[in-house]
Formats: structure tokens, C-alpha cells, sequence
């Protein structure tokens, strides 16, 4: 079985609807303003409204380009060819290169016409507004990413908390049987959920809710110090060297705390009192044990470095969290 994606939805609604306008007022090829909408139908609403924007000023130039070139030189094949020549970069040095593919229907309707007046180009003017401005109603709603967002939120938060605990039982006990996949599946599930808030902040006109997706990237950064510490932690003996010990059980509390909300100022210090603790023990003995301890503080140094990153996460809007 196929599925039916809300824009397709849109476009089946919004080509109709923008026909039956243009045909309704008494357009000429009233069936171009559907191509328009089909064409300015995007993903979000800023989209749209970029894409709305593009195109209305890319189709102004090109009646303007068309009266000048058309008139003056001609309705001729070659006629055509010079003018996108001077068309197309005139678009991208405006920034409006959006509208390209939408402006060549109008060019091609002048063109077509063999005389361009004031109503013919009010015609195409007419065309253009009801073909971008039916795109951009239909446009209007977009699906609401929040399922998705805080599922992934939810199911991030339970990965960590999971990684954390396996190497916070590995550094205590020294005995792990752990596969890592929480690693590759943390990693898949945040760039959906990247993607998913990405989607969510263009579906935001004002730009103004972006927490969640500097949420996911901060989430990202994490992962990417997880992965670093997890090499280091096989560097340690427990046997051999107690510190490991109290760095598990700091990493087992983390465990513990693997949410949005902002703890970490007093983990910061805990993890400072515990690496001054190791400090003032003695010197390693030999090039072994002095290995074991440097990968120790790399590691806390790594950790550090993980909680600073929490403590930048802004706070997320209560409304949309089912629990933290």
C-alpha cells in the first residue's frame, strides 16, 4: 500500500481550488494558475513564504522582461533564448531563482499571445496572485511535529541513560557484557529527531521556538564526548587502580539525572571535588598505571565537557513534555 503525504493532500486540494478561482473570474488559461500552486506548494510555512515571495518577484521581472524583449524584438524562438540569457541571472543576483521555473509560464503565456497589452498583462498579474496566494492558504497547516519530538526526546534520554549506566557498572565492577548498540541507535534516533525539529522551527513563522532542536543538537555534542570516553574507560583496571571506582559511581548518579532540566552546576562541582581527590594521591609507580591515570582524568576532563553542554540547554516548553 502507498501513502498519501499531507502535500500531496495539499496539492490535490489547492490546484482545483486556484482553477476554479481563475476560471471564475474570467481568466485567460486560467488552468496555469493550478500549475503555480503546484509549483509554490512547499514542506513549511517558511518555506512557503519564501517560495511565495520568490515567485511573485521573479514573475513581475519576467512581464517586464517579456514586454521589453517581445515588443521590441520580436515573438521569435531566439527572441526567447536572449532573454533568459538575461532572465535567469537576473533572478539569482536578486536572489529570487525560486521563481524561475514558475516565471517561464508566464513568459511562454506572453509569448504565446503575440501582443502584449495592459489586460494581458493584468491577466498573467491575476494568475500569478491566485496561483501563490491558494498555495500559500493551503500551506497555512502544517502537522503538528510534537508526537515525534518528544518521543525522541523520551527515547534519548533513555539511551544515555542506559550508556551511562553500562560504563558506570563496567568502572565499578570491571565486568561488562554491554554490545554498545544504544551508541548507534542514540546516533539514528537524534538525527531524526534533528530533522523532526528542524521541520518544527520552519513551521514556526517567528522563529521563535527553536528550543528543542538546540536541544537535539546539544544532544548530538554529548553523544559525540560519549563516544570519546568509551575508549578511555577500557583503559581502566579496577583491580589496579581504585579511582575508577569512584568515577563509575559519579557516572552511575549522572545516570540518574539524564534529563532536560538543568542539574548540572552541582555535578560540575562533585566531579571537581572528585578529580582534586585523585590529585593527592600517590605518583604512579610505573608507565601502566601512569597510563591508566591520565585516560582517568581525560576522562572526567571529557565529562566536564558533557555537563558544561547541559548546562547551555534552554528550558523546554512544560506544555509539550509528558515527563522529563
Amino acid at each position: 500500500m502507498f501513502k498519501i503525504g499531507y502535500r500531496t493532500i495539499k496539492t490535490a486540494i489547492g490546484t482545483p481550488m486556484a482553477i476554479y478561482l481563475a476560471q471564475l473570474i474570467g481568466l485567460q488559461s486560467f488552468a496555469s494558475a493550478g500549475i503555480i500552486t503546484i509549483l509554490c506548494i512547499q514542506r513549511t510555512k517558511k518555506k512557503s513564504l519564501r517560495a511565495a515571495g520568490d515567485r511573485f518577484a521573479a514573475c513581475l521581472i519576467a512581464m517586464a522582461y517579456s514586454y521589453l524583449f517581445f515588443e521590441w524584438l520580436g515573438y521569435t524562438p531566439p527572441v526567447i533564448g536572449l532573454m533568459l540569457l538575461l532572465f535567469i541571472p537576473t533572478t539569482v543576483a536578486l536572489k529570487v531563482s525560486g521563481g524561475i521555473v514558475t516565471s517561464s509560464v508566464i513568459i511562454l503565456h506572453l509569448y504565446a499571445s503575440n501582443s502584449i497589452t495592459m489586460a494581458t498583462l493584468f491577466n498573467e498579474f491575476c494568475l500569478v496572485v491566485i496561483g501563490i496566494s491558494v498555495a500559500f492558504l493551503v500551506n497555512f497547516y502544517m502537522p503538528s511535529m510534537d508526537r515525534e519530538i518528544i518521543s525522541y526526546k523520551e527515547k534519548i534520554e533513555d539511551l544515555y541513560r542506559i550508556i551511562l549506566k553500562e560504563l558506570s557498572e563496567y568502572l565499578v565492577t570491571g565486568n561488562s557484557i554491554w554490545t554498545g548498540k544504544e551508541i548507534i541507535e542514540a546516533d539514528n534516533a537524534i538525527k531524526k529527531a534533528v530533522f523532526y525539529a528542524a521541520v518544527d522551527l520552519e513551521n514556526h513563522i517567528t522563529g521563535s521556538e527553536d528550543s528543542y532542536y538546540h536541544y537535539f543538537k546539544l544532544r548530538e555534542r554529548q553523544l559525540g564526548i560519549l563516544k570519546r570516553i568509551l575508549p578511555l574507560a577500557g583503559k581502566m583496571d579496577l583491580s589496579e587502580h581504585e579511582g575508577s571506582r569512584e568515577m563509575g559511581e559519579f557516572i552511575g548518579h549522572l545516570s540518574d539525572n539524564v534529563h532536560h532540566r538543568n542539574t548540572t552546576e552541582e555535578h560540575i562541582k562533585q566531579l571537581e571535588d572528585l578529580l582534586d581527590e585523585l590529585k593527592k594521591k600517590d605518583i604512579p609507580a610505573n608507565f601502566d598505571e601512569f597510563e591508566r591515570r591520565a585516560a582517568l582524568f581525560q576522562l572526567g576532563k571529557e565529562l566536564k565537557d558533557y555537563l558544561i553542554i547541559k548546562s547551555t540547554v534552554k528550558p523546554l516548553p512544560y506544555t509539550r513534555v509528558r515527563r522529563g
